[in-house]
């Protein structure tokens, strides 16, 4: 009835779309986040700390690529 091309495809869209979910929720920085029984608390403030020490370049490394 369907081919296994079918099946793959839409494997691969169904994952593309649960990654893009995962990336918006991370991206969100909600503090928590309840789902059915499921609930999860983040930790906002250090997880921002973190992504801002990674977009910030080290000062040493600038220097050594002059």
């Amino acid at each position: 009835m369907f081919t296994e091309t079918f099946y793959v495809g839409l494997y691969s869209a169904l994952m593309g779309f649960v990654l893009a979910v995962i990336n918006q929720l991370y991206k969100s920085k909600c503090k928590e986040v309840d789902l059915c029984c499921i609930k999860i608390i983040r930790d906002v403030e250090g997880e921002e700390q973190l992504d801002a020490q990674q977009i910030r370049p080290n000062p040493i490394q600038s220097q050594n690529n002059l």
